[in-house]
């Protein structure tokens, strides 16, 4: 199982995250290449306890990872979980496969994953999941904030592909931004979300820019909605594995 992150899995590539801090109309938010070169930096500052939600991924993901079977990372960006699943499954003789539909994003990750040498064979697909879900022979599928930017037309399909695609006893670990039915919860944790930013050195005109360029194009569901929709797809069990205000871990088993 393991402890720490090395150095080369999560090193942080590219530069510091300064997209939204010029005065501009910000445009839809895009994993283009602006983005690519300073997500890693981004998604640390962005994302509450984002090491602590990616260890707790890879040590469930060690529980359920088989011999003779794929493990998937969906939505991969610069492939940080695929590194450290790499460490932790340890002898597992697993391929892991990254999936992004930003051929930018697979550079990054093509560039950490070389630099970090895994163990494990490893392959890097660009394909856009709303068309279709490339699995199968799976023990493990992460899914890290991936879910939220797939339009909610396709996510019933989506989930139904990875329950399919997994093999009985697999599981899907996903992390999601979540939203509140009760306004006033919602509004109470997007406002500590927001200070957890400006403590990262977000100004105010780069939280607001943000929040804009994301408006039509993160769209949260509320955690009742995501476990529903895994039990929909066919999952046995759900169990919510990290919460902090509108961020949400479940894990879902076939």
């Amino acid at each position: 199982m393991i402890t720490i992150m090395s150095e080369a899995a999560i090193r942080v590539l590219g530069k510091r995250d300064t997209v939204f801090s010029t005065d501009r109309k910000p445009a839809d938010f895009a994993f283009d290449k602006e983005v690519a070169t300073v997500f890693d930096d981004m998604v640390s500052r962005s994302v509450p306890f984002y090491g602590e939600m990616q260890r707790m991924t890879v040590e469930l993901a060690d529980s359920f990872a088989r011999d003779n079977t794929n493990i998937y990372d969906i939505g991969c960006s610069t492939g940080t979980t695929l590194a450290l699943i790499s460490e932790s499954i340890g002898a597992t003789e697993a391929t892991l496969i990254g999936i992004d539909n930003s051929r930018e994003m697979l550079e990054q990750a093509r560039e950490k994953l070389t630099e970090a040498a895994l163990e494990h064979p490893y392959r890097l697909e660009c394909a856009d999941i709303q068309k279709r879900v490339p699995i199968e022979n799976a023990s493990v599928v992460t899914m890290l904030l991936t879910l939220q930017f797939v339009r909610p037309l396709y996510r019933d399909k989506i989930m139904l592909q990875l329950c399919r695609g997994l093999n009985k006893g697999g599981c899907l670990l996903l992390v999601e931004k979540v939203t509140s039915e009760n306004t006033t919860f919602n509004r109470l944790f997007i406002e500590r979300y927001y200070g957890f930013k400006r403590r990262n050195g977000y100004s105010e005109m780069e939280i607001s820019a943000k929040r804009e360029a994301l408006e039509n194009v993160l769209i949260p569901y509320r955690v009742e909605e995501n476990m529903a929709l895994l039990k929909g797809a066919g999952f046995s069990q759900v169990e919510m594995f990290f919460r902090w205000y509108n961020f949400c871990g479940l894990i879902a088993i076939k």
